[in-house]
């Protein structure tokens, strides 16, 4: 593998996330006067903007022609459409690239690219945890990663030089903490972290139709509810691609819910304030933990 300053990027989808490591490769000046980085996206009008502002050097309509010139390929789109692209075109790809992803849900997808993955090529799956409650292009430039985590899931057949190189690309653009874990573990982590959260906030809104609720509002309504700004087609996806582990978190969710429910019904206030202590102790113990820094936390890698 090249220095990462001399490699050619490209970046499958320029949305949020596409556009947002596009800007900060370019920002961070990470690629050197040897280095390029290349964008295919469907929207022409996209890439346009995205090369006149200097944040890619060139823009491609034809994914095929773009991805003969690269060095290091980021697919940064939804699971399905990941799968699809990859069937498409896994033979354009040129020996030795190294492939990312940066799907929310990650056992299915990794399953089914592993199996079709060329001995020539190495694909490193991972999960950015950033990103904002809208989403598009026009979004990417508000999108930071700085102090955020990164998730990786490698595969037994990674080279181990192509995952010091992804990880050190990681921390060059912001990232704190990078974990490793299997796609199974991260499916079941991100259910609960992520996929349950968006959940709840669908639901909160669900239940209130006043449009001028927000006149109430002293910032947990809004803390709370930020995300329910969703993508709904891509959420939708991932809620069903993951749906038996958001299952499981929603069920455990709902007994939460309701013994909280019965304690306030019963007037139990000793109960109450026990369990209320309890939840404070545990999210401090929580808050200490992403105070690490810059920890790296290694989990167990995926057997291929």
């Amino acid at each position: 593998m090249k220095k990462i300053e001399d490699c050619t990027f490209g970046f499958v989808g320029l949305g949020l996330m596409g556009g947002a490591f596009a800007i900060a490769l370019r920002k961070e000046t990470i690629v050197g006067t040897k280095g390029r980085i290349l964008a295919y996206d469907v929207d022409g009008g996209v890439l346009r903007q995205a090369e006149e502002s200097g944040i890619i050097d060139k823009g491609f309509d034809n994914p095929s022609l773009m991805l003969q010139e690269c060095d290091v390929v980021f697919i940064c789109l939804n699971p399905g459409a990941e799968m699809h692209f990859m069937e498409k075109h896994i033979n354009d790809f040129p020996p030795g690239t190294l492939i990312t992803d940066i799907s929310g849900v990650k056992q299915k997808p990794v399953e089914q690219i592993e199996a079709l993955l060329r001995d020539d090529l190495d694909f490193i799956p991972g999960h950015p945890m950033a990103g904002r409650e809208k989403g598009g292009f026009s979004e990417a430039a508000r999108c930071s990663f700085r102090g955020k985590n990164y998730i990786l899931t490698p595969l037994k057949r990674n080279r181990s030089e192509n995952l010091v190189f992804m990880k050190e690309l990681i921390r060059r653009i912001g990232f704190t903490r990078i974990t490793e874990t299997t796609p199974l573990d991260h499916d079941k982590k991100i259910a609960f972290t992520s996929q349950l959260c968006h959940v709840i906030a669908a639901a909160l809104i669900d239940c209130e139709a006043d449009p001028e609720i927000t006149r109430f509002g002293g910032g947990s309504f809004e803390d709370l509810t930020r995300i329910a700004m969703l993508n709904a087609p891509m959420w939708t996806e991932l809620f069903l691609d993951n749906h038996k582990e958001l299952i499981e978190c929603i069920s455990r969710f709902e007994s939460s819910l309701e013994k909280l429910k019965e304690m306030i019904d019963q007037g139990e206030k000793d109960k109450l304030v026990e369990t209320l202590s309890l939840v404070r102790q545990r999210r401090a113990a929580m808050t200490d933990q992403n105070d690490l820094g810059d920890t790296q936390v290694t989990g167990i890698v995926a057997k291929s």
